[in-house]
């Protein structure tokens, strides 16, 4: 109990505007994101382009000066269907000029089926992004689904997550508050 109230406590803290600094990892880990690593020395984000159902292309620069949670999911993929919906949250609470939750499907996903999937698990606010020959996500070492990226301010990748989570916890939401008040 009194280990939970500390953690707590380190998290409210952290999420605080006035004591923001450096992202606490260990707290987030130990709170619910126990699969979130930092990214030390992480290599240059890749120019590699997406698009989206009307053929308009997109890279990672397009977000620079935003906080970027980059997701990269597919429409097959089980643990997408249950991460999909909290990433969704997580945009609808914070997304705007300093946050944005940037979803990419990687490999064949269609767009009527990534609508269709959209609609059963409730997903609303996020954009449908694509990378159909899965050159984005071979470029930023992807093996498997999903995988969520957070990205700096300035472009840099900061921490990876392989798998799923609640990215609509408060653990999640500290992690965020913490990297735009930075």
């Amino acid at each position: 109990m009194l280990r939970s109230a500390l953690l707590y406590t380190a998290l409210v803290i952290g999420a605080n505007t006035a004591f923001a600094g450096a992202v606490d990892w260990p707290a987030a880990q130990a709170a619910g994101l126990a699969k979130l690593v930092p990214s030390e020395d992480a290599p240059p984000l890749p120019g590699t382009t997406f698009t989206d159902p009307e053929g308009n292309t997109h890279a990672l620069s397009d977000y620079r000066g935003k906080v970027v949670l980059l997701n990269f999911w597919a429409t097959w993929c089980a643990p997408c269907r249950e991460e999909m919906p909290s990433l969704d949250a997580l945009q609808a609470e914070m997304g705007g000029d300093d946050f944005q939750v940037v979803p990419v499907a990687t490999g064949r996903n269609a767009p009527e089926k990534i609508d269709r999937f959209f609609a059963e698990t409730g997903v609303t606010t996020l954009p449908v992004l694509l990378d159909p020959r899965q050159q984005l996500a071979r470029d930023m070492g992807v093996l498997g689904l999903p995988v969520s990226v957070l990205i700096d301010r300035e472009g840099r990748e900061v921490a990876r997550l392989l798998g799923d989570a609640d990215w609509a916890s408060e653990a999640a939401k500290a992690v965020i508050r913490q990297l735009t008040a930075e």
